[in-house]
């Protein structure tokens, strides 16, 4: 069970919401219900914090399996889904429920994404993964593959992809708003840092399995300063403010401008710690030209760290809009163009007075449900993995670059930086067996 889209209708009809350069188009095979009622026979992997938002979010299906390696959190999902098969090992899940499932979603620390997604992938189930979809680059090109070659409905969490807002301000800047983008500023204030492993001389508690919660990462102690909601400032676990909101605010001008990977990346911020992420960063981009779209310049800035194009373009209430907390401004030939996720405004603003904005915006049937009917029906997703996978390379590759302090030459086509061979270290890492991830 098929449903073919032809190419040129689907970019037609996606291009009256201003999105068509999100998508990269394949034909993907529908998932058949095995549930009697035609709804997805759902498994959770990770039901705690935005697994349980991703849950709740999808109660229109049937949720027939759940997996999370905290007891406490287990048991709390439970209660509201009684009939699902309870797991704390993701691999026994899939591996036990094969034949019930119909698709997967994948909402642990960012360190486990990939394996739990090709495990997945590889038993033929559609997965919705939350962002970063991958933990390093190379994972990132491997789960993209492994989707094309099974042509499996995917989405990665980025809900902002899917608004109203990111829609139109993404249709303005494909018709031309503001004239030719060549340069594009990204920020956000919130800071991920200071991970550091503490000394810690007590057991894990009863309700949580480390070992398992580690995952593919090395086999350590115990340490009370991570687990529930501290991992990302851990590079062995998360990616610090580039994981955690890179992919939501850096995903307009990815959409706007149809971009995929850079060419150069360089990143500045305080001294390189080997175990956390640091307080700011300030990274630059550098992407040729392609198509219609002229070689571009894509900064991005977090922890309150700014370039000065946003610290001296000021807003409509009189504030730099730095101080929105975050955003991206698109500087084109006839004036700028700034967005957060609840308004835009024009610079200088006289400038575009009485400028109307397109209307022919087809809107989004939401996040969650796309994917759904992705799944059963073979339609398009604008989180798909392809797509995701060069926004979550793009934004790791930033760190590759913090972490290295080297001006990075990326080859795409070959998945490797050419001038430093210090880059390979963080383009991939070593998996405790059991964990692997083919192909990285």
């Amino acid at each position: 069970m098929t449903q073919r889209i032809p190419r040129r209708t689907f970019l037609q009809g996606l291009a009256v919401g201003g999105i068509a350069s999100a998508i990269h188009v394949s034909h993907l095979s529908a998932a058949p219900s095995k549930s009697p009622n035609g709804k997805l026979n759902l498994a959770h992997v990770g039901v705690g914090n935005k697994g349980w938002d991703n849950v709740q979010q999808l109660a229109s299906e049937n949720v027939v399996a759940i997996c999370d390696v905290d007891a406490n959190i287990l048991a709390k999902a439970a209660e509201k889904y009684p009939q699902a098969k309870q797991y704390r090992d993701y691999r026994k899940m899939l591996e036990a429920e094969r034949a019930n499932i119909d698709a997967v979603t994948v909402s642990t620390a960012d360190h486990t994404h990939a394996p739990a997604t090709a495990m997945a992938h590889d038993l033929g189930m559609p997965v919705y993964c939350e962002k970063p979809l991958t933990h390093t680059v190379r994972e990132a090109r491997a789960i993209a593959k492994l989707a094309a070659k099974n042509k499996l409905a995917t989405q990665m969490g980025s809900q902002p992809h899917s608004s109203d807002l990111y829609r139109r301000v993404a249709r303005m800047i494909q018709s031309g708003a503001v004239g030719t983008v060549k340069e594009v500023h990204s920020w956000c204030n919130k800071g991920w840092a200071d991970g550091r492993f503490q000394n810690c001389d007590q057991p894990a508690p009863a309700h949580l399995d480390w070992d398992l919660w580690l995952g593919p990462a090395k086999k350590r102690p115990y340490c009370t300063n991570i687990h529930p909601a501290n991992w990302r400032r851990f590079w062995e676990f998360g990616s610090g403010t580039f994981g955690d909101m890179a992919c939501h605010v850096m995903g307009l001008p990815f959409m706007a401008l149809n971009l995929r990977t850079p060419s150069t990346v360089k990143c500045e911020g305080p001294e390189v710690h080997p175990d956390g992420c640091p307080a700011w960063t300030k990274c630059e981009y550098k992407f040729v030209a392609k198509g219609t779209q002229p070689a571009l310049t894509f900064t991005w800035s977090d922890g309150g760290a700014h370039f000065d194009v946003v610290k001296n373009t000021t807003g409509r209430n009189g504030k730099p809009i730095s101080e929105w907390g975050l955003g991206t401004l698109f500087v084109g030939e006839k004036g700028m163009l700034a967005a957060d996720y609840g308004h835009f405004e024009f610079f200088p603003a006289d400038k575009f007075e009485g400028y109307q904005p397109p209307t022919d915006i087809r809107p989004s049937i939401g996040h969650w449900k796309e994917w759904i009917e992705a799944c059963k029906t073979g339609s398009p997703t604008i989180c798909n993995f392809d797509y995701a996978a060069g926004l979550t390379a793009t934004i790791l590759l930033g760190i590759v670059a913090y972490r290295t302090g080297k001006t990075l030459e990326w080859d795409d086509a070959q998945g490797r930086v050419l001038n430093t061979a210090e880059a390979e270290q963080y383009l991939t890492k070593e998996y405790r067996k059991g964990f692997e991830v083919v192909g990285v």
